[in-house]
């Protein structure tokens, strides 16, 4: 076994959990990586939930799935992850999360700890016992640094008796290789 990226031990992880018609939430859209993924994941009866601020990256997103014929399970909306509680309004599988900014594009229009955070909460507070929120912290650009602190330091104050948190980051890589985070609600007892 080669041990794995962070981006793609995300996918490994949502590939373990995620089932034929479940419904989640991709919430940085960016260049639908993860849409395609999780569109395939949970099948034609399936749902998932797309966000993002720009434009660009919904239009994109949209191109790349109807080129595969995988639009009929997906609802994009072009709007900050901070709109989940107000859009989507059923419980959920799982969510991922890649922070920063969109590769290739402004720089300067990045993820930020408030709206990340709020989006975080009302994922997990829509999350299924077992399901999972997965996020890839990109944190080696202005703002960045503040944003990963913001996000590692409430998935530190979870209550261990509702979530299992886990980190995964290379730590022996220069450039601020990519933290993964794994959250997942258990069963209380």
């Amino acid at each position: 076994m080669k041990i794995q990226p962070s981006v793609r031990y995300s996918h490994t992880l949502l590939s373990q959990l995620v089932q034929n018609g479940d419904t989640v939430v991709d919430a940085t859209v960016g260049k639908g990586n993860d849409t395609e993924f999780l569109s395939q994941l949970v099948g034609e009866h399936g749902k998932v939930y797309g966000f993002d601020v720009q434009a660009e990256a919904i239009n994109y997103t949209k191109q790349r799935l109807d080129d595969k014929n995988l639009c009929n399970n997906v609802t994009l909306f072009n709007t900050g992850h901070e709109n989940v509680a107000k859009l989507v309004d059923e419980s959920i599988n799982a969510a991922i999360f890649n922070l920063g900014y969109l590769p290739g594009s402004n720089k300067d229009i990045i993820t930020k700890p408030d709206t990340t955070l709020t989006a975080i909460k009302a994922c997990l507070e829509k999350l299924e016992v077992n399901g999972i929120v997965v996020l890839v912290l990109y944190y080696g650009h202005d703002g960045g640094p503040q944003e990963k602190d913001a996000v590692i330091q409430y998935a530190q104050s979870l209550d261990q008796k509702a979530f299992s948190v886990m980190q995964y980051q290379f730590i022996n890589q220069v450039h601020c290789p990519p933290i993964l985070l794994a959250i997942q609600k258990i069963p209380t007892n």
